[in-house]
């Protein structure tokens, strides 16, 4: 599994006009789901999204998580992060895991993160969503399982 997460000031979901998912500040996760993800590679991921430590401490150094800041997380699905794209000009989603066997794995993701951290936010897993962020620093990072 692949997260591309950034640290927010503030994020928001959107589908048909309605938002339906939003955080301050925190953490915006874009997650892609490959073919030969299982939950074991979910429940690791889902430990980064909570430890990574990409908030600032009191002399300024990312020393704190998500948990440490007390921030809000947003999970996003977002098939195209497993595309491949060293070959030609349009991506191959060969590798993607079929639909069916996504939405099982981001489902099972959301419902650990809700869990584990109460303040966990949701797009809606294969809606044509309208993704809104302020990005705070800018603070970006690719994690993979």
């Amino acid at each position: 599994m692949r997260a591309l997460i950034q640290r927010v000031t503030h994020a928001s979901v959107a589908v048909d006009g309605e938002r339906i998912g939003a955080i301050d500040h925190g953490l915006l996760a874009l997650i892609g789901v490959a073919a030969d993800d299982d939950r074991a590679r979910a429940d690791r991921l889902l430990h980064k999204l909570l430890h990574y430590r990409v908030f600032s401490d009191a002399e300024g150094r990312m020393n704190r998580n998500l948990q440490q800041a007390e921030g809000g997380l947003l999970l996003v699905s977002q098939f195209t992060l497993v595309a491949a794209t060293d070959k030609g000009l349009r991506p191959s989603f060969s590798s993607a895991a079929p639909p069916a066997l996504g939405r099982e794995l981001f489902d099972y993701l959301l419902d650990q993160a809700r869990a584990a951290w109460p303040q966990t936010a949701t797009g809606r897993f294969g809606a044509d969503m309208q993704v809104s962020l302020t990005n705070d620093g800018p603070v970006t990072f690719l994690l993979e399982t």
